[in-house]
């Protein structure tokens, strides 16, 4: 027996792994968050599997359902958005499997900024404009940052932020990090990515919170702050295929 943590992606059932789609077809016992994984991506569990949203579900109530599987011998596929490595909440429950001996393993997933990234139709990272980028969030209902994890320090840094569970603070992303990108700065808002309402929201520091307001979004939204996401065309085109710059595959300069 063996629970099977499997990354989902952002919600298109498309975008599942094939080892994932094989995992869930394979699973008697499924769970999953449907707050955040679509219906259509769990109905691939075979017939008269035991499949639960866990949304209004505890933690001690899923690891029962998990433990109760264990004693069935049979494999859970134990379904996030997503990629189950970014904001899981997998951590408390390996925690638990491992205290009580059950084994388990992680597929990942495709995470919700590259499929954002997707839905834009561009690169995030650009030739001397933006090669880092910060996967981060903000502290509200959830447990608290960790010190010198701030807004203001991976702002100094200019960086291209992918700022998670935030939509709801735009207005303090805003205040913190201005002083860094200026009010200029392109924002994008990307909600949904994957699923049939999925919407993307440009705008600059200082009007996003305004054009999300208007749009009545409060959760589910990945928020992009830097100058990358400017629609920026004019940059250095990428060393790698630059005929003047060998490398081990292409060892000749090209005159």
């Amino acid at each position: 027996m063996t629970v099977h943590f499997i990354g989902a992606g952002p919600g298109d059932p498309e975008l599942l792994t094939l080892k994932a789609a094989r995992l869930i077809r394979s699973c008697p016992v499924c769970l999953y968050a449907g707050s955040l994984v679509p219906a259509e991506v769990v109905a691939i569990a075979p017939k008269g599997a035991r499949v639960l949203d866990t949304a209004p579900m505890t933690l001690d109530d899923t690891h029962a359902e998990i433990v109760a599987a264990h004693a069935r011998g049979q494999d859970v596929a134990r379904v996030h958005s997503g990629d189950p490595s970014l904001y899981g909440a997998i951590a408390e429950q390996i925690r638990r499997l491992r205290a009580d001996g059950i084994p388990y393993d992680i597929t990942p997933g495709v995470p919700a900024y590259a499929a954002a990234a997707a839905a834009l139709g561009q690169e995030l990272t650009i030739p001397e404009i933006a090669q880092s980028i910060v996967l981060t969030r903000v502290s509200m209902k959830s447990t608290d940052m960790p010190p010198g994890e701030t807004l203001e320090n991976f702002g100094r840094t200019g960086a291209t932020l992918a700022i998670h569970l935030g939509v709801r603070a735009l207005r303090d992303i805003e205040r913190r990090l201005s002083p860094f990108y200026g009010e200029d700065c392109a924002v994008v808002v990307a909600y949904r990515v994957g699923w049939p309402d999925e919407t993307i929201i440009r705008g600059t520091l200082s009007d996003i919170h305004a054009k999300v307001r208007a749009e009545k979004i409060t959760r589910t939204a990945l928020i992009f702050v830097g100058p990358a996401l400017g629609g920026i065309t004019d940059f250095r085109e990428s060393a790698l295929y630059d005929p003047a710059i060998p490398h081990v595959l292409r060892p000749k300069v090209r005159a």
